[in-house]
């Protein structure tokens, strides 16, 4: 019995030794890694995909506005599991609360925003095809909630094909990639995490290949929506998530202030989430206000091969913090700050940057991600 208490009691500083380890140089972790120029623009900023306990979140709708006031925010677009008669929308705290849901059906869960209308019909579980159909008629916008998960991937194919919106980034995603592998990642992560939670949010952000290989699949065959996903519980806490990322609104496509009707403020950003014109940024790493795609068309986001698009960086970075990078058919310019479209299709164009590592050194990790552009064929006279 005491060598077993021993060998346990051993573990557990071991273990403790080794939090201890990464929360040191986690405390002298600096943010952001891209500083704001000076009398830079300021976006509309929000979460998107949060829980709370009206279904598996740890905060109450007044705690989540708490938080969201503390980091910034102007909205959060709450989305509570089947919460098929979410409240009206509110301002709490100064924040915007706009009603939204996670739908559970059986080929995964669809998440949704925007409804004009009462959901019709619904119930958790239900078809797949039949939960896409009673959002679009009820005038929302559906968004494919983590849909390569490993835990919950969205596993019908024929529905996928009609939603407009897909989570490219899922912070629970992240945390679930963490905590499979408790040793390499997890210990490290929880050690950032205690000596700076937003560098422990930050850490966890390492995407893999399969949700933007599926996305730019998707994404050739009709114009998709790219969303960064909060999908905040609570655990970590809403405060550190929603300090690490966000969703933006350009000022040219919906400027402050947001009408003081909270019904009118939220179809406001509901439209703006949905028109394609938004983006996702890990603020962590910096403010994306002054990011600009040019030689695109701006409603449509589209362009044609042979268009160069100009990549205009916000900010003051540091010589080698920052990289564009390039999915699809198009390729980076010798300067790095051009897009060369080489074939008909789409093209994901993000901004990238060095941050903290999770001990020493740095490591790339998306900073600005905008939604794909099309790429249309060169025809006659063009």
């Amino acid at each position: 019995m005491a060598k077993t208490f021993q060998a346990v009691l051993g573990m557990g500083l071991l273990l403790l030794g080794v939090v201890g380890l990464f929360a040191m140089p986690a405390s002298c972790a600096r943010y952001p890694v891209v500083p704001p120029k000076a009398g830079a623009p300021t976006w509309l900023r929000g979460a998107y995909h949060v829980h709370t306990t009206r279904s598996d979140g740890e905060g109450t709708v007044a705690e989540v506005a708490r938080a969201a006031k503390e980091a910034g925010l102007d909205f959060v677009v709450l989305t509570d599991h089947n919460d098929f008669k979410p409240p009206a929308p509110v301002w709490v705290e100064g924040v915007l609360l706009v009603p939204g849901v996670e739908i559970s059906t059986s080929a995964g869960h669809l998440a949704a925003f925007g409804m004009t209308q009462p959901l019709k019909g619904m119930q958790a579980w239900m078809p797949p095809g039949d939960a896409v159909k009673a959002v679009a008629a009820a005038g929302g916008t559906a968004v494919l909630a983590h849909p390569v998960q490993e835990r919950n991937p969205w596993t019908d194919d024929a529905s996928t094909r009609e939603v407009p919106g897909f989570e490219l980034y899922s912070a629970d995603t992240f945390f679930r990639q963490v905590a499979s592998h408790p040793v390499s990642r997890l210990l490290p992560t929880v050690g950032a995490y205690l000596g700076n939670p937003g560098h422990g949010v930050m850490t966890m952000v390492s995407p893999e290949p399969g949700p933007m290989e599926r996305f730019l699949e998707l994404s050739r065959e009709r114009p998709r929506l790219a969303f960064c996903a909060h999908d905040a519980h609570g655990i970590p806490s809403y405060s550190a998530v929603f300090e690490s990322m966000a969703m933006y609104l350009p000022s040219e496509l919906l400027p402050k202030p947001l009408p003081r009707d909270a019904v009118e403020a939220a179809a406001q950003v509901a439209r703006a989430l949905a028109s394609g014109g938004a983006l996702c940024a890990f603020r962590g790493l910096g403010e994306p206000a002054g990011f600009l795609l040019e030689g695109i068309h701006p409603e449509r986001r589209e362009a044609r091969v042979g268009d160069v698009l100009r990549v205009h960086v916000p900010g003051s970075p540091e010589e080698g913090t920052v990289e564009v990078r390039v999915w699809g058919d198009g390729r980076t310019g010798a300067d790095g700050r051009s897009v060369e479209l080489t074939g008909a299709g789409v093209v994901q164009v993000e901004v990238w940057a060095r941050g903290p590592g999770r001990f020493i050194g740095t490591e790339w990790r998306p900073w600005i991600v905008p939604s794909p552009v099309r790429v249309l064929p060169r025809g006659p006279g063009i």
